[in-house]
């Protein structure tokens, strides 16, 4: 029997087992996901002969009264020609699954899942990341950095700033990036869960810090699989030594590179922030080191829209009232760089 065109392009989303491997994002390993989800597991897109095409990790996030999907990285290809058509019917099947378990929605992915498409009748935002291709000489990767980013590294370097890491700074990077989120308005996690997150991730993590003299200016958590690096959380102390952050990112940039890690990921750039704005200046410093801008979307969709809208609701309230704010995902097209990855 000869397939129809519709049927080449559909893609049928079912529960797979993946045996993670490094060659895969870190975020779709199991002791990761058990972090971040009680329930959780992965999608995979069969094609009509029933071969799986791709996959996605997922985790189910639950408050009081309501259940909501989250991916946790991109759709996995398993081969390079997947089309936009199909990836968009294999997250169109992904919906139906959801309803079927009983998720009243599904919330913006992390920023360290930006999807290339979304399905009928979702929220969308064009969103977009940086990524660094390590797979060259490091001759080659230091040519691309803009020259005000080469100009800052020196000054920290001459200033005697130097790249440090290991679990003996998690304190301090806790708060650090809790105080950074804080001066923009915006809550973190508990330090028990964030203790959870950064164990789940096992050997896969590096906790790395620009130290001056005893001081620590700025810090990264840095998960890493062989697929990816990715510049997770970071904070700095309230006026840094110039360059600090400029010339840790960078150090980050060589150590995994050295490991074999093949991308480093920034983890999130608004597409057209307005001139001027603090995400422009983010957006600029994340493109000063020479990477391509990735552009894709983040999404929600209403599984069960009267639910969904009482959520939306109960956030407002939350969020305008002064009350004790829930660690909870904000609504698509409100994420920002350093917020909820």
């Amino acid at each position: 029997m000869i397939a129809t065109a519709e049927e080449l392009v559909k893609l049928t989303a079912a529960p797979v087992e993946i045996k993670w491997h490094s060659a895969l994002p870190i975020f779709a390993s199991e002791p990761f996901l058990k972090t971040v989800g009680k329930q959780y597991g992965w999608l995979g897109g069969m094609d009509a002969s029933g071969r799986v095409r791709c996959a996605i990790p997922y985790a189910i996030t639950r408050v009081p009264g309501f259940r909501m999907a989250r991916f946790r990285v991109e759709t996995m290809a398993f081969e390079n020609d997947l089309s936009l058509e199909e990836e968009e019917s294999f997250l169109a099947s992904s919906v139906e699954y959801f309803r079927s378990i009983g998720a009243d929605m599904i919330l913006p992915a992390s920023n360290t899942a930006l999807l290339r498409t979304f399905p009928p009748g979702t929220t969308a935002s064009p969103y977009g990341t940086v990524v660094n291709d390590l797979a060259q000489p490091e001759e080659q990767l230091r040519s691309k950095i803009h020259k005000s980013c080469s100009y800052n590294i020196r000054s920290a370097q001459k200033a005697g700033v130097q790249i440090k890491s290991g679990p003996e700074y998690l304190d301090t990077c806790y708060q650090l990036i809790a105080e950074t989120m804080k001066r923009s308005g915006l809550s973190f996690r508990t330090r028990t869960q964030f203790d959870s997150m950064v164990s789940g991730l096992g050997e896969n993590v590096r906790v790395m810090v620009a130290d001056l003299r005893g001081v620590v200016q700025g810090c990264m958590i840095a998960p890493f699989s062989q697929h990816t690096a990715y510049s997770w959380y970071c904070g700095t102390k309230v006026a840094p030594a110039r360059g600090s952050m400029h010339l840790l990112h960078w150090e980050a940039m060589r150590q995994f590179r050295e490991l074999g890690t093949r991308r480093f990921n920034f983890t999130g750039v608004r597409i057209n922030p307005e001139k001027g704005s603090k995400q422009d200046g983010i957006r600029n410093f994340k493109l000063s080191f020479g990477g391509d801008l990735v552009e894709g979307y983040i999404w929600r969709y209403p599984i069960s829209r009267l639910r969904s809208a009482a959520f939306s609701a109960a956030l407002y309230l939350f969020e305008h009232r002064g009350a004790v704010r829930l660690h909870l995902p904000r609504r698509a097209g409100s994420a920002k760089p350093s917020e909820e990855k």
